[in-house]
C-alpha cells in the first residue's frame, strides 16, 4: 500500500467522492452547450418544425422520396423511418446532446438537437 493512502481519513474520502460526483453531474451542463431543450427539423434546408424536448410526439416530414418519420420523447429524438436507401439517419439512433444531428440526405430531411447556447465545432471556425 502506498504510504500517502494511509494518511487519508474517512472524511477525506468523503470529500474526494463528493468532488467526483459534482464533476460527473456538471458535465452535461457545461459540455457542448448545456442540456438539450429542443429538436430542430429541417426539410430542404428550411426549418420545418422546432419541437420542445419535454413533450412526446411524432412528426411526418415529406421529402422528394417520401415520408420521414421522426419521434420525439422527453430529452431525446430520433428518425424512426426514412425512404432513403442506406438508412444512415435511422441508424443514428436517439439523439440527446446539443449539436447532434441526423441527416437523411436523399430525402433532404435533417434532425438536430439544440440547447440554450450555440454549439461550435471545427466546421464552424
Amino acid at each position: 500500500m502506498k504510504p500517502w493512502l494511509a494518511l487519508l481519513q474517512p472524511g477525506d474520502w468523503l470529500v474526494v467522492l463528493g468532488g467526483a460526483l459534482l464533476v460527473g453531474l456538471s458535465i452535461p451542463m457545461f459540455w457542448q452547450g448545456g442540456l438539450a431543450d429542443r429538436a430542430i427539423i429541417r426539410q430542404e434546408g428550411k426549418v420545418f418544425a422546432e419541437v420542445d424536448l419535454r413533450t412526446k410526439r411524432q412528426l411526418e416530414v415529406s421529402g422528394p422520396l417520401g415520408v420521414t418519420l421522426i419521434a420525439v420523447e422527453p430529452g431525446r429524438a430520433r428518425v424512426v423511418s426514412d425512404p432513403g436507401p442506406r438508412q444512415y439517419c435511422v441508424r443514428q439512433g436517439w439523439l440527446m446532446r446539443p449539436g447532434e444531428i441526423a441527416i437523411c440526405a436523399p430525402n433532404r430531411v435533417s434532425l438536430q438537437i439544440a440547447g440554450r447556447t450555440r454549439v461550435y465545432d471545427s466546421i464552424s471556425y
